[in-house]
């Protein structure tokens, strides 16, 4: 892999009149790379990417796709593919004819039943836009966005609205992209999506890039939590640990030392002949350190 970044972003801010809605975002994404861009409602995420994606101009600071800018759309456009949130196909063209037009569109080339193949869509080849369901268009949206194998390919929401077939299909196929050397950058709100794929995750909130870095270092940010119950009888040796009891009773340890305080509870436990019920021992998860943005910032 190269070291020369896909997308290289310094300092971008975006304003509309006297709104800021991004504030000197700086991030870069490797090659091959699957970053997603994660962030709370209005945090200026869906900004940042038009931006990229060469739809709007910076109000300050540059961005860079391939080494060009955005707005060179004949240099870039063919080598990116654009998964929006809403397509806007026209209604009355079917399922073939706008695969072939965004292939005209993008100057990519493929095989049309090939792309349609991978979404499950060949028996609606002949049907209008207009006729398919929330699903089958979303799976349309997916189908155009990667037809050619472009090389960056950017999905906003991909998986809203699919059944879960549709979204593991989805999915092997994006992994399928990926092997070939694409580039993906993801938005989503299924959070457990972006911490299952992600090489890297940007967090931002209120415009700005507030966390960076892979799974593994944005839940190391909180501690980890041992959580339990105890029996009605319980021993009169008291915990080794510091524990916090919940409104449900279940006993709850946040801890920076997770293999170490668990192997002290557990030996607590089996001195006293005490069961630990529904005991659940792990790292944070990513959408805690999602609220804590909001806390902190």
């Amino acid at each position: 892999m190269t070291s020369t970044p896909v997308i290289d972003v310094d300092r971008l801010n975006l304003a509309y009149g006297d709104f800021h809605a991004v504030k000197d975002l700086s991030f870069q994404v490797a090659p091959g790379e699957l970053y997603a861009l994660l962030g709370t409602n209005g945090a200026g995420k869906t900004s940042a990417l038009e931006t990229i994606e060469g739809h709007r101009a910076p109000t300050s600071g540059t961005v860079r796709v391939f080494g060009r800018s955005p707005r060179d759309r004949r240099a870039v456009r063919p080598r990116m593919g654009i998964m929006l949130q809403e397509s806007g196909f026209s209604p009355d063209l079917t399922v073939r004819e706008t695969v072939r037009l965004v292939g005209r569109l993008t100057e990519r080339t493929d095989q049309v039943g090939r792309v349609l193949g991978i979404v499950d869509l060949m028996p609606k080849a002949t049907t209008k836009v207009s006729q398919l369901s929330g699903g089958e268009k979303r799976r349309l949206d997916f189908a155009t966005a990667v037809f050619g194998t472009p090389e960056l390919i950017f999905l906003d929401e991909p998986t809203t609205g699919l059944d879960i077939q549709s979204r593991d299909a989805l999915w092997e196929a994006v992994d399928k992209l990926r092997e070939d050397g694409s580039t993906v950058v993801l938005t989503t709100h299924y959070l457990e999506e972006a911490q299952q794929r992600a090489d890297r995750i940007g967090l931002m909130h209120q415009g700005r890039l507030h966390r960076e870095g892979t799974v593994s270092e944005l839940t190391r940010t909180l501690p980890a939590t041992i959580s339990f119950g105890l029996p009605d009888r319980a021993p009169a040796s008291p915990l080794p640990l510091l524990a916090k009891r919940e409104p449900n009773g279940t006993h709850l340890i946040e801890t920076f030392g997770l293999q170490k305080d668990l192997h002290t509870l557990l030996d607590w436990a089996a001195a006293n002949a005490v069961e630990l019920r529904d005991l659940q021992a792990g790292p944070t998860r990513l959408d805690d350190v999602f609220r804590a943005i909001g806390h902190t910032a």
